[in-house]
């Protein structure tokens, strides 16, 4: 029985042998065939023979060293600065303007973007290199090391851009050496002198400073002197930047010592054209308009005195729309000056017409109590008192008036005087004081327009001439 299973075995395994040779070659044919396809395209897309065996791998595979593990970040504290319990380490500073976004008078501050760039050297961070080339990293290294604590001293309000990763670049040279840069923006205060408004001249800095290393850890420096601070062109529209100029100094502060400082100083001079067009030509515009009532007759009082009126509201707007645009300061500054010295003179073109009126009401009722208008006087002929020419108002002859002894007068004779007669062409002046000067313009009221258009404008001028010498 045992024989008769053992040759059944033997038959079944010379009938499955063919088969399994069979399957054995075509699975060998296929694996020759692909790899066949697979070189022919690869021969294809590259443009040559690739050579498998010397074909590089990913530097980036976690086979190599990885960063952290090169730079042994593990392996040090960095909660504390390079070189702890030494000298200061020092950092070396670099700054590019990009723009300066906004200055405000009324919040008296200024916006600014920069680059902002830190050199240092920390051996912790130091890593060998065959071909001696730096490494780049992102902002996701940099919250792992040591960095320095730079703020802006007087800032208001200060971001890090972060379109589209944040606006950081740590690079580590193989020696140690590590450049940090970031791109800011930064809202700072600039303390403001209006005194010379709109004829000033602004001298604003950006302040760098480290928060918690002060002298004895931390020595903040210019790293290429004056030629550390570059721009990029910046053009403002109130303003024309005349110096960019880096600097240095000390801050004291009694609970915590001595730190250095770093300035970014630049002088910014204002454009006057755009006042020139919005206060200045108005203004002088409504002082010129509010003489046109010197040449306008004194018995036409709506329009003397509506014209007054809107010259006088007119400057009141202007004053207010001015006032709004500035901060609230203390002290007087130079367009105010210029605006009220203006209001000035409106204001006494309407107290001219005033005085006018007054003294020409009060000359009338003296020459009506003394008889020497007619009893048929009318309002309307009083126009032709005024010294000016009217052809159209008929002004009837007066009466002569009756001869009494108390109105005549005995002219006592002249001694005689050994003074020569006058030749023909001369005129004879008399001296005049003050006050029967005053009394004699305040009885011919017309002759108070015929003066102010001369002096009013003179005056003006006089005005002007010595505010643009004082303030340009």
């Amino acid at each position: 029985m045992n024989f008769a299973l053992s040759v059944l075995r033997l038959m079944c395994l010379a009938w499955l042998w063919p088969v399994a040779l069979f399957k054995g070659s075509n699975t060998q044919n296929q694996r020759r065939h692909k790899d066949v396809y697979l070189g022919e395209n690869t021969q294809h897309k590259h443009g040559g023979r690739i050579d498998f065996k010397t074909k590089k791998s990913d530097s980036t595979k976690s086979l190599l060293i990885k960063s952290e593990q090169l730079l042994r970040i593990e392996d040090h504290d960095f909660a504390m600065r390079p070189g702890f319990g030494g000298s200061a380490i020092p950092v070396g500073i670099d700054v590019q303007v990009e723009s300066i976004d906004s200055i405000s008078e009324v919040n008296m501050d200024f916006t600014m973007t920069l680059y902002l760039r830190h050199y240092w050297q920390d051996d912790r961070l130091a890593f060998p290199s065959s071909n001696n080339k730096s490494r780049t990293f992102d902002a996701r290294l940099v919250k792992k090391i040591w960095v320095p604590d730079v703020f802006f001293v007087h800032s208001k309000r200060s971001f890090i851009h972060d379109t589209t990763m944040e606006n950081i670049m740590l690079r580590v040279y193989p020696d140690g050496n590590i450049l940090y840069s970031v791109r800011i923006t930064v809202t700072a205060l600039c303390s403001m002198d209006f005194s010379r408004f709109p004829l000033d001249t602004q001298n604003c800095s950006l302040e760098l400073e480290s928060y918690a290393y002060n002298e004895n850890d931390l020595m903040l420096y210019w790293k290429n002197g004056n030629d550390s601070l570059r721009t990029d062109e910046i053009a403002l529209s109130q303003f024309f930047i005349e110096e960019f100029h880096p600097s240095f100094g000390l801050a004291f502060y009694s609970s915590t010592g001595w730190y250095n400082r770093l300035y970014i100083n630049f002088i910014l001079r204002r454009h006057i054209f755009f006042f020139m067009l919005q206060t200045y030509f108005p203004t002088m515009l409504m002082v010129m308009l509010s003489w046109v009532s010197f040449w306008i007759d004194r018995r036409a009082v709506p329009a003397r005195v509506s014209l007054g009126i809107t010259t006088v509201l007119t400057m009141s707007t202007i004053i207010t729309g001015v006032s709004a645009s500035m901060p609230q300061v203390s002290y007087v500054k130079a367009v105010d000056i210029y605006l009220w010295a203006s209001f000035l003179f409106v204001f006494l073109s309407v107290i001219e017409y005033a005085a006018v009126n007054y003294f020409t009401t009060v000359e009338e009722m003296k020459k009506l109590q003394k008889g020497k208008l007619p009893a048929s006087y009318d309002a309307t002929q009083a126009m032709a008192y005024d010294g000016c020419f009217h052809d159209d108002i008929d002004v009837s002859p007066f009466p002569e008036l009756p001869t009494t002894p108390s109105t005549t007068r005995t002219i006592p004779p002249r001694a005689s005087s050994t003074e020569p007669p006058p030749t023909e062409g001369t005129r004879l002046w008399r001296k005049r004081s003050v006050g029967k000067n005053i009394r004699f313009i305040m009885s011919n009221s017309y002759m108070i327009d015929s003066y102010s258009r001369i002096i009013f404008p003179l005056a003006y001028l006089l005005f002007n001439i010595i505010y643009w010498c004082i303030y340009s």
